[in-house]
């Protein structure tokens, strides 16, 4: 149960004063933060204003009730007269690309958490009041802030997760029930891990007293078999690596850290789905390229697939936000750093000016391979059939030629026996003469 609100003062103390310069009525916006089911603290990092719509109307409008004509003067003035209009599937759409961009710093902890942190800043008088939402009960209940440097006391944990999965597909399975399997088998795989921290073993006693920047490796236990299903239709190799990032805040321990860095690791793969999908169901998207990869990718009917097709998953880089923390996007194949850069400056209300920080390009991109078992099984044939029922034409030609050649092994077996019989009786009779 969160008690306290603990938020980064620069970045909040900032945003006060552009709210309290600003001319709009009303603003809806995003906290960008940290709530842990293990604290009793929630970290609030920045707030994150909800941009206007593609028509330009503001997410966020003041209405005035109607009100009769004698008491028009009178409810002008009354703030209860007034109400907040919400575009709340704008809202929605800006919170799923923000929390998919700050993943690292604001990692999700799913049904875990389930509180949510609510902040109204009034303007007049200029106040600023905390609520946390119990989302079981729909209940606000009021807690203790403060102030703190926080972004300036996040130490920084690295990762780069390599993976290869191989898994059965069955014929009648869509290609986002495909992937969504291998990232589930994925998730059981990392979730079993064990972290080496700077070639140290983790331990769930470790103290935290590292400093600076640490790198993690993961230990997977032994693949095992592949499960038996019925109306498999060919094999997903789905392999690359994915590179994973996480903070640790003051007063965290570091078993926190290495729950976010897994979690990364699956956020991050399901966010690129997400994007191929979007991609295919885009019907307003102008890169044939890029149009025809996602469409192809998602409309592969498997019992029809004949060779191996690959399809790349988009390519994640890091883009400097606040005090040398990052966020991510993720590029396609013909997509550049620049244009990752215009949906951070949309999205994230993202200054141009860097500082002293670069994007950062940390990996290849990640892969998913569809073949036939021909294919992609180790010790088997290289090519697969290139025509529906080959396979089983040429095994009945097999069998056939195979009978054939059975029966004349025992005709010829049987013609030297007859021989031998022949020249052994001629032999006994010249003996006997």
């Amino acid at each position: 149960m969160v008690k306290t609100v603990v938020g980064e003062e620069a970045q909040l103390n900032a945003l006060e004063e552009t709210l309290s310069a600003s001319a709009s009525p009303a603003q809806v916006g995003l906290v960008v933060g940290k709530l842990s089911a293990s604290s009793d603290r929630a970290l609030a990092y920045s707030l994150i204003p909800t941009p206007p719509t593609d028509s330009g109307a503001p997410a966020c409008s003041l209405l005035r009730a109607a009100t009769k004509p004698k008491a028009a003067a009178k409810a002008a003035s009354s703030d209860a007269s007034s109400s907040l209009d919400f575009d709340v599937d704008w809202v929605a759409e800006h919170a799923r690309q923000v929390l998919r961009a700050v993943s690292q710093v604001a990692p999700l902890y799913g049904s875990a958490v389930d509180e949510r942190l609510l902040i109204h800043i009034s303007y007049s008088p200029r106040r600023w009041a905390y609520r946390i939402c119990d989302m079981s009960s729909g209940r606000l209940r009021p807690c203790d802030y403060k102030y703190s440097k926080l972004l300036a006391s996040l130490q920084t944990f690295r990762c780069t997760y390599n993976f290869e999965i191989r898994l059965p597909v069955v014929q009648a399975e869509p290609f986002k029930k495909v992937i969504s399997k291998a990232i589930s088998h994925l998730t059981k795989e990392v979730q079993n891990a064990k972290a080496l921290i700077d070639g140290v073993l983790f331990l769930d006693d470790m103290d935290n007293n590292l400093e600076g920047p640490h790198n993690v490796e993961f230990l997977v236990p032994f693949k095992n078999n592949l499960p038996a299903e019925e109306g498999v239709a060919g094999l997903l190799l789905f392999a690359g690596s994915v590179s994973a990032l996480a903070y640790l805040g003051p007063k965290e321990s570091i078993a926190e850290v290495i729950s976010d860095l897994k979690l990364d690791i699956i956020t991050s793969l399901r966010s690129r789905l997400d994007i191929i999908l979007d991609e295919a169901d885009d019907d307003s998207t102008t890169n044939n390229l890029e149009n025809s990869l996602s469409q192809k990718a998602t409309q592969v009917v498997f019992h029809e697939l004949r060779v191996p097709y690959s399809f790349p998953f988009p390519r994640r880089i890091l883009i400097p936000w606040l005090a040398g923390s990052y966020i991510c996007d993720y590029l396609q194949q013909s997509e550049t750093t620049e244009d990752a850069m215009e949906r951070c400056k949309e999205v994230m209300s993202l200054e141009a000016d860097m500082g002293n920080y670069s994007i950062v390009e940390p990996e290849s991109a990640s892969a998913a391979t569809l073949g036939s078992f021909l294919d992609v099984v180790p010790g088997a044939l290289s090519k697969a059939p290139s025509e529906p029922g080959l396979k089983e034409m040429n095994s009945g030609q097999n069998g056939s030629r195979k009978t054939h050649g059975s029966s004349f092994s025992i005709l010829v077996a049987f013609v030297v026996l007859l021989i031998a019989v022949l020249v052994g009786c001629i032999f006994s009779a010249t003996l006997k003469t």
